[in-house]
C-alpha cells in the first residue's frame, strides 16, 4: 500500500501566479506532418468510370 511519502504533492496556488517565458515562433517545431496527403483515387473518378462501364 502506498504511503503518503510516495504520493506527489498537488501544486499550490503560488505555482501559477507567474506565466512562463514566451517561446519565439522560430524556436517551435511542427508536431504533425503538414504536407498534402496523396490522392487515394490517383486523380480518377470512380463514379464516372463505373457509370461508363455499366451504362
Amino acid at each position: 500500500m502506498p504511503t503518503t511519502e510516495d504520493r506527489p504533492t498537488p501544486p499550490s496556488a503560488t505555482d501559477f501566479r507567474r506565466l512562463p517565458e514566451p517561446i519565439a515562433l522560430a524556436d517551435m517545431v511542427a508536431e504533425k506532418d503538414v504536407r498534402d496527403a496523396p490522392d487515394p483515387d490517383f486523380g480518377r473518378d470512380p463514379n464516372t468510370e463505373w457509370m461508363l462501364k455499366y451504362a
